[in-house]
């Protein structure tokens, strides 16, 4: 009996140790951070949100004119709008190449999204960052030009932007993202209102969740080179039936990435913009996160 005993108590002893070493290994599991925004897009900007291997994401942006004009002119909505639509395809989580086209200036864009590093839930990487590069050209005529229409090279554009994100918990995720857009000798004609080369700014993006699925959403792009007007925007992110519907407020009616550096701002509150952004992946067999 007392043999049996001590075996008993041998086994649970081996039992005992076995199962804290595994409490320990459980304990230590790094993982990545998923979900840090609820789209690839973010109101105007691109995230580090990845895309999973073969999937492709289709994005469809609108934004009105300025809503002084009141219920006359229905808040902006009477006075047209800009739209970009692109598509974007992964060719695995690291790696995705795109394209879009903005209505104004009939801007043609191809794109490339590369995630460098992904934050881990142990914070052994505290922070996800990615990079965007991005060649325009303008597709506009311009037949009405004394001088003739504008060459390639004055018609190519060229943008770039590293996003630094971090998701400080369920609820918040905010993202930093060093910008700059370059116009070979931009013409007066241009959907823009600056007239230099080279633009720099820095992207600030948070999102604060405040379901499972709608988060208030915030945008600043303050200028680093010029005196334009500094690009705000404001709005909620819905997730519904596999798509993420954006709607916002934002101070500038350019899209294309150049274009939202270069282009004009309007007066926060007074000259906002209704805006809104479609999002939705396609992979068979995948869910939309």
């Amino acid at each position: 009996m007392r043999k049996f005993a001590i075996l008993i108590a041998f086994t649970f002893g081996v039992v005992g140790a076995a199962s804290a070493q595994l409490e320990r290994k459980l304990a230590t599991v790094s993982e990545e951070v998923e979900n840090t925004f609820h789209a690839p897009r973010h109101i105007n900007l691109m995230t580090v949100e990845p895309l999973e291997a073969k999937t492709l994401h289709f994005a469809i942006m609108h934004t009105f004119g300025t809503i002084d004009g009141g219920i006359q002119e229905l808040f902006g909505l009477d006075n047209g709008a800009n739209i970009m639509f692109s598509f974007e395809y992964a060719w695995n989580r690291k790696f995705s190449i795109g394209a879009a086209r903005q209505s104004r200036d009939r801007i043609y864009s191809l794109y490339g999204r590369y995630h460098l590093l992904t934050q881990k839930t142990d914070n052994s990487m505290p922070v996800s960052v990615s990079f965007m590069g991005n060649v325009g050209v303008n597709s506009s005529p311009y037949d009405f030009l004394i001088e003739g229409p504008p060459s390639f090279q004055q018609r190519t554009s060229y943008a770039g932007q590293l996003m630094v994100a971090r998701k400080f918990s369920d609820k918040l995720s905010v993202q930093v993202s060093p910008m700059l857009a370059y116009f070979h000798d931009p013409l007066p004609v241009f959907a823009i209102e600056g007239d230099q080369e080279l633009y720099v700014a820095v992207g600030l993006s948070a999102l604060y969740k405040i379901s499972k699925v709608a988060s208030l959403t915030f945008q600043y792009i303050p200028n680093l080179n010029n005196d334009l007007r500094n690009n705000l925007g404001v709005g909620i992110d819905l997730e519904a039936g596999g798509h993420v519907f954006q709607m916002y407020f934002v101070t500038s009616q350019l899209l294309n990435e150049q274009y939202l550096l270069a282009g004009g701002n309007g007066v926060p509150g007074e000259q906002f913009r209704i805006g809104f952004n479609v999002n939705r992946v396609f992979a068979k067999g995948l869910n939309k996160k």
